[in-house]
């Protein structure tokens, strides 16, 4: 029975009964060490092709997005693009916007996210973080968002009937007094 053991530091090879094996430049099998042969691992290869390098960004480009319709936030080193989120975060778009231009690290860890919630975050990943440009001490960035208009609630229309109707209520009382009293 062969022993497979396999080293992040020998990316692409796979160590049989201790022994190096792998292939060369070409793809093509090849005799190892101490007459072991060489195989080509071909799921190694593979994803070693397809695998692309994560985009890096700068903490001023990951700043920038800090809006409801574009926020990006970092968490752990990495750089998410939560915008299609904003809608469906059980917390509110506001404490997705509350962590943008800064390390949310804490802020995510700090409220407990399920396992489920951690594997969602792969879809959203864009790219790793430039540490090397995260400001050692934050300055506040406040999101940009639209002003809150009470105006415009549902809310302010009950409030302003809950002061209307008994006014008219009390004008059509007095009316009515008025009118069909005899003098």
């Amino acid at each position: 029975m062969l022993k497979r053991k396999i080293y992040p530091e020998l990316e692409g090879k796979i160590l049989i009964n201790s022994k190096m094996i792998g292939n060369n430049a070409l793809g093509e099998v090849t005799n190892g060490v101490d007459g072991a042969i060489e195989l080509v691992s071909l799921l190694q290869v593979a994803a070693t092709d397809m695998a692309s390098d994560p985009k890096i960004h700068s903490f001023e480009e990951v700043s920038k997005h800090n809006q409801t319709k574009d926020c990006w936030l970092i968490i752990s080193g990495k750089v998410y693009d939560v915008t299609p989120f904003m809608d469906d975060h059980p917390g509110g778009d506001e404490v997705l916007l509350a962590g943008t231009g800064k390390d949310a690290t804490n802020d995510f860890e700090d409220v407990g996210h399920s396992d489920s919630a951690r594997d969602m975050m792969e879809k959203y990943y864009i790219g790793e973080i430039d540490t090397s440009t995260v400001p050692l001490k934050r300055t506040f960035v406040m999101p940009q968002q639209a002003p809150y208009n009470p105006d415009k609630t549902p809310e302010f229309l009950i409030k302003i009937l809950q002061f209307l109707v008994p006014l008219l209520i009390l004008g059509l009382a007095f009316a009515v007094r008025y009118f069909t009293k005899k003098d």
